[in-house]
């Protein structure tokens, strides 16, 4: 590409994804750092930080019907948010032609999660090669001129570069998003990802990240996925970041109705 046309190509990208972290960023800040702050739990919090609801539900054995009050013998509430690293968020993503829009926004998604000094982000395409554009995350442009859209698909191969990094799999959360359309080992996608989950590993898939409706995908994969316990479904940008706080909460996710 010639560099003054290049240079209008950046442009563009920059307005679009200026567009979108400024429509996207504040509410995911805001919804994901409350998830981290209410997924740390203590039984010895300070006063101002009990949560009184959990507490109640905790010791409803202790009801005393004669006072009209429950005893709290133990106290439920929030810890104070560790300044360190507490989450890992690998997003892994198909660059296929077909996934265009969802490239996008996950890359608007990945440099604000990375903005979250208690997240660990890191950010994988691949087609049927992978490249790591975890360096990147500073700027969605130059997360976007990394990618080429096109070309085969090798998820496992991706999986398998997502997972030898994973050094906390308990807490860490593997958002995969891709149509499922397998141009590699199709039984190694399967197991990749129930070895993962059997690690500890949260996988979340994704078919679209996208404001168009439902994407076309690989039925038989997402079924398959399905019976492993990850449901695969599209989601839209503003269902996103209530979708990553309910993961990092371990919380069942808030999957769209068909």
């Amino acid at each position: 590409m010639p560099e003054t046309t290049r240079e209008t190509a950046r442009a563009v990208v920059r307005k679009v994804a200026d567009d979108l972290e400024r429509r996207l960023a504040a509410r995911t800040r805001a919804t994901l750092t409350g998830a981290l702050d209410r997924s740390a739990r203590t039984s010895r919090p300070r006063h101002r930080d009990i949560d009184w609801d959990r507490t109640i539900r905790a010791n409803l054995k202790n009801h005393l019907p004669e006072h009209r009050t429950v005893v709290p013998e133990r106290l439920v509430g929030h810890a104070r948010a560790a300044r360190g690293v507490r989450k890992e968020v690998v997003l892994c993503v198909d660059q296929s032609g077909s996934m265009a829009a969802s490239v996008v926004h996950a890359a608007v998604f990945a440099a604000v999660l990375a903005s979250l000094r208690t997240i660990a982000t890191r950010l994988v395409v691949f087609d049927t090669a992978v490249a790591d554009l975890t360096d990147r995350l500073d700027d969605p442009v130059d997360v976007l001129f990394g990618t080429r859209l096109g070309g085969g698909t090798d998820i496992d191969r991706a999986l398998a570069h997502c997972q030898a990094g994973i050094t906390r799999p308990a807490d860490t959360v593997v958002v995969l998003i891709s149509d499922l359309y397998e141009g590699g080992a199709r039984d190694g996608l399967t197991k990749r990802v129930a070895a993962m989950k059997a690690s500890g590993t949260q996988v979340v898939v994704l078919l679209a990240l996208s404001d168009e409706g439902t994407p076309a995908y690989d039925r038989d994969r997402a079924a398959a996925l399905a019976a492993l316990g990850v449901p695969a479904f599209a989601c839209t940008p503003d269902l996103f970041p209530e979708i990553m706080a309910a993961a990092l909460e371990k919380r069942p996710l808030p999957i769209p109705a068909d």
